[in-house]
């Protein structure tokens, strides 16, 4: 067993119970063939909140499970202690919240294998609740796919995400603890890995399940978490533009916000449409305020857990 290739399952955690459902998802995996699999979970709260509960959970659980308390609110502070406790091959991010479903990091290891990419993506699939209005529902506002940019992935996220971690372009790289508050820290960070020349693979069937709590079961909610992505892009296009390229942005972003709150106006009576118009002009001024070096909205850190994945 100790020349297998490894992959350890990291899950970053702050004072949430759904933690528990998260991890009896994981041993109930089809698992990969020829690997070791194991479980880091790393607890962000002040004091040792789910050691507890881990510690239980490893006694009764068939994979190996290790607790690593990182006190900061700061979810770049829990994300590195996941890298900096694993010595595997290949590293997995799920959330807290999620559940994995039967195929999902054997798929995230097979499209690995075929691509030899540094990073594969999955998609996180939303469950919506009785009380999550119908236009959420239908348009589906929550689930979370990569975004292609003439044909490539340029970015990713870790709510389901596989790191080869022997690749130039990730290893010894962090997530910046400036943006362990704000968020923001996952965009940048694989921004970063595809800058560096790192390829970022998509594989649809390596799916996530997500349920949408009531809080985050509406508009309000939706509008700011699509202003702090735009402000995350745009502080990235300002560390890349300067001068007249900066301004260029703005005159883009400018442009792209008008168009979509006049799309917005013109379905008004089409919800779905609607509000994905409008949330995407929300988006654009979002990208403003980060070209502009705004201060960036707060999600991470709050009493009751934290507030964005």
């Amino acid at each position: 067993m100790t020349g297998m290739p490894s992959i350890d399952i990291c899950v970053c955690t702050f004072r949430r119970k759904e933690l528990a459902d998260t991890l009896h998802s994981l041993v109930a995996m089809d698992m990969p063939e020829g690997y070791r699999i194991g479980i880091v979970v790393a607890d962000n709260d002040e004091v040792p909140s789910a050691r507890e509960l881990v510690s239980g959970l490893a006694r009764e659980l068939s994979l190996p499970v290790r607790y690593v308390h990182c006190p900061a609110r700061n979810i770049s502070l829990a994300r590195n202690a996941c890298l900096d406790a694993s010595t595997a091959n290949f590293v997995a991010f799920i959330d807290d919240d999620e559940r994995a479903t039967g195929p999902w990091l054997k798929r995230l290891v097979e499209t690995a294998q075929a691509t030899s990419a540094d990073v594969v993506l999955g998609p996180v699939k939303a469950r919506y609740g009785a009380g999550a209005p119908g236009w959420m529902q239908v348009g589906d506002f929550h689930s979370t796919y990569p975004v292609f940019v003439q044909g490539e992935i340029r970015t990713g996220y870790t709510c389901n995400a596989l790191l080869r971690m022997t690749s130039l372009s990730i290893a010894g790289r962090r997530f910046s603890l400036e943006r362990g508050q704000s968020g923001g820290e996952d965009t940048e960070f694989f921004d970063q890995v595809n800058g560096a020349g790192g390829r970022i693979a998509y594989a649809p069937d390596a799916w996530v399940e997500e349920p949408v709590p009531s809080a985050r079961a509406s508009f309000g909610w939706l509008t700011k978490r699509r202003f702090r992505v735009g402000q995350t892009h745009g502080r990235l296009l300002a560390s890349k533009r300067s001068g007249v390229g900066r301004v260029g942005e703005l005159a883009r972003a400018s442009a792209k916000a008008g168009y979509c709150f006049a799309a917005a106006g013109l379905t008004a009576f089409q919800p779905v449409s609607r509000n994905r118009s409008f949330l995407r002009g929300v988006m654009h001024l979002g990208v403003l305020s980060g070209l502009v070096g705004a201060r960036e909205l707060r999600l991470y850190g709050n009493e009751g857990g934290q507030d964005a994945a």
